[in-house]
């Protein structure tokens, strides 16, 4: 019994891991299918960036076909752990007949309720799905869960024009300018605002009619919204998932005990995010009392990281 609970141990203290899954589809013009592989390529650079904990997979071309995806996806739901994340970027075309969103692809497509069921098999807790593409706010009924961020480039199933969502998506990545709150880690929360507000401000530069309007959910439900904030419940979720940590970090993750401080530091800012969300309810000597605490506690702990 007592080596069943040292193993039980064991594992619970094993450190996270991040699996991302990058898949760049059917283009159907030279054009596009230079752009979209250049995306996923790009892509697949920043996130291996992450270091050794960051498990990247990126399929386009004619090995981005619905059974690749499905056999990549069910390995990954073997290896992955309750404890790790899990993203899943979708670049390129899709489509909509009023019934069924679908993801282009070499061959067969990939229905929303396919990709959806797929997801479900995967252990990990908190998943992220950023579809960018065409079509693609037709996916968020299917794909909405609880402790899921969706992320999509347009806001129905009726903007069908080719997003530019997935080239600023990728600038999110590699821009300092995306860490709003200059912690060194770039989140969910943070790339999407970036994106949303580099998408529209491309519309308006060019002076054209908006033809995708960017939208995000992290409640378990799909009614998405374009500006995420504790007053409509949205980002909370969004707000913890990170999708670029600095090196720094990654190299003192190494580290047990360092390991152990990082941990702590995501449960302190995870902790601040949610009191954030909670202040309409609060006292505010309440209020301020805790969130002086945990920013105090905060604040040590990454003192005793920079060491």
């Amino acid at each position: 019994m007592k080596f069943v609970c040292l193993l039980l141990l064991c594992a619970c203290s094993l450190p996270a891991a991040d699996y991302y899954l990058t898949v760049a589809g059917l283009g159907g013009e030279p054009e596009y299918e230079a752009q979209f592989v250049k995306w996923a390529s790009d892509l697949d650079r920043e996130l291996k960036a992450n270091g050794p904990d960051a498990h990247v997979v990126t399929l386009s071309g004619a090995a981005a076909t619905r059974v690749r995806i499905q056999q990549t996806m069910a390995g990954l739901a073997a290896d992955i752990k309750a404890t790790d994340t899990f993203a899943l970027f979708l670049i390129g075309h899709g489509s909509y007949d009023e019934t069924d969103y679908k993801f282009n692809l070499p061959g067969p497509d990939i229905t929303a309720a396919e990709l959806a069921a797929l997801l479900d098999r995967i252990p990990a807790h908190r998943q992220l799905i950023v579809n960018m593409t065409s079509c693609s706010g037709a996916s968020l009924a299917a794909l909405a869960k609880r402790d899921r961020v969706v992320i999509t480039a347009t806001k129905t199933g009726t903007e069908k024009n080719a997003p530019v969502f997935a080239r600023y998506w990728v600038d999110a990545l590699r821009d300092p300018a995306a860490d709003t709150d200059k912690n060194g880690t770039t989140s969910a929360l943070e790339a999407f605002r970036y994106t949303e507000r580099k998408t529209a401000t491309y519309f308006e530069s060019e002076k054209l009619l908006a033809t995708e309007h960017p939208l995000l959910t992290d409640t378990g439900k799909a009614n998405a919204v374009r500006d995420p904030k504790p007053e409509n419940g949205h980002g909370l979720v969004a707000a913890s998932f990170a999708l670029i940590r600095p090196q720094t970090e990654t190299a003192k993750a190494a580290n047990p005990e360092k390991q152990r401080l990082l941990s702590k530091k995501e449960d302190l800012e995870a902790r601040i995010d949610r009191l954030k969300y909670q202040k309409a309810a609060m006292e505010a000597n309440e209020y301020k009392q805790q969130l002086t605490s945990l920013l105090l506690e905060l604040a040590r702990t990454q003192s005793e990281i920079d060491k």
